[in-house]
C-alpha cells in the first residue's frame, strides 16, 4: 500500500464519509441547503475535536507576542554573537515556563487533517454534476444507506460547486465570496497578535542616537503576513469553488472566536 492509498483510507475517507452523515441526516430532516449546512457542521466537529489543540498554539503566540520586545533587546544587545543570542532567548523561555517547539508541533500534528479535510471538499466539487457525486459516494461510502443519489449545491442563494472568477455567468454577487474571506481572513491573523501601544511603538522606532531602528525579520514578516496571507486566501476563494471558500470561513470564525476567548480569559486573570 502507498502512501496514497494509506492517507485515502485513514483520513479522506472516514472525513468524507462523516460528512456523508451530516448529509443524511439534514436531508432526511429536508433542511435546505444540506450540502452547505454539512459542510459547516464538519468543520465545526472537526474544530470542537481538536480544540484544545488550537487553544495551546493560540496561547503560545500570544506569549511570543508578549516577549517580542525583550527578544528584541537580546537581539540588538548581542548583535553578531548568534550563539550567546540563543542562549539568552532560551533562558527567557524557561524563566516564562514556554517551548516555542510545542506550538509548532501542534500545527504540525494539524496539517494531515487540515490536507484532508481540504482534499474531501475537493472531490466533492471536483465536478459540477449529481451523477458525478452519486459515483464518488458509491466508490467511497462505508455503507449503502450514505449512498446518496442527489444533491442539491445551493446554500443560501449560491451554487457551492460554482467559483466566484465566473462571476460574469453566475452574477455580481459571487464577488463578495473572496471580499468576505480575506476579510475574515485578515481577522483571524489579527486577533492573535496584540496591539502596541502607541507610546510604547514611539519609543521603539528611535534608538538612543535618535534614528529610527531597523525592523526585526519578525516584525516585517509579521506585518506583512498580516496583508499577504488574507490576499492569498481571497485569491484561491475567487478561483476555487464556493464551497471551499465556506469551509475557510468557517474555520476563520471558529479561530476568531477561540482567540477572543483566550484574550478575554487572560484580561480576567490579570
Amino acid at each position: 500500500m502507498n502512501i496514497g492509498t494509506l492517507f485515502n483510507t485513514i483520513l479522506i475517507q472516514p472525513i468524507f464519509n462523516i460528512l456523508l452523515v451530516f448529509m443524511f441526516v439534514l436531508s432526511t430532516w429536508r433542511i435546505p441547503g444540506a450540502l452547505g449546512f454539512s459542510i459547516i457542521g464538519l468543520t465545526a466537529l472537526f474544530r470542537l475535536i481538536f480544540a484544545p489543540m488550537y487553544k495551546k498554539q493560540i496561547e503560545m503566540a500570544m506569549h511570543m507576542e508578549e516577549l517580542r520586545p525583550q527578544l528584541e533587546k537580546i537581539q540588538k544587545k548581542y548583535k553578531g554573537n548568534a550563539q550567546k543570542i540563543q542562549q539568552e532567548q532560551l533562558k527567557l523561555y524557561q524563566a516564562r515556563g514556554l517551548n516555542p517547539a510545542s506550538g509548532c508541533l501542534v500545527g504540525l500534528l494539524q496539517i494531515p487533517l487540515v490536507i484532508a479535510l481540504y482534499q474531501v471538499l475537493l472531490k466533492v466539487f471536483e465536478k459540477d454534476g449529481a451523477k458525478y457525486f452519486t459515483d464518488l459516494t458509491t466508490q467511497m461510502a462505508y455503507t449503502n444507506f450514505l449512498r446518496i443519489k442527489s444533491i442539491d449545491p445551493w446554500f443560501f442563494g449560491f451554487n457551492l460547486a460554482y467559483t466566484p472568477s465566473q462571476f460574469q455567468q453566475h452574477g455580481p454577487h459571487y464577488l463578495l465570496i473572496p471580499i468576505i474571506t480575506a476579510a475574515l481572513q485578515y481577522w483571524q491573523i489579527a486577533s492573535t497578535q496584540k496591539a502596541t501601544p502607541k507610546k510604547q511603538e514611539s519609543a521603539e522606532k528611535d534608538t538612543k542616537d535618535g534614528k529610527p531602528r531597523e525592523e526585526s525579520f519578525q516584525e516585517v514578516f509579521q506585518k506583512q503576513s498580516k496583508f499577504m496571507f488574507p490576499m492569498m486566501v481571497g485569491y484561491f476563494s475567487y478561483i476555487l469553488p464556493v464551497g471551499l471558500a465556506l469551509y475557510w470561513n468557517v474555520f476563520s470564525l471558529f479561530s476568531i472566536f477561540q482567540a477572543q476567548q483566550q484574550k478575554t480569559w487572560k484580561t480576567k486573570q490579570k
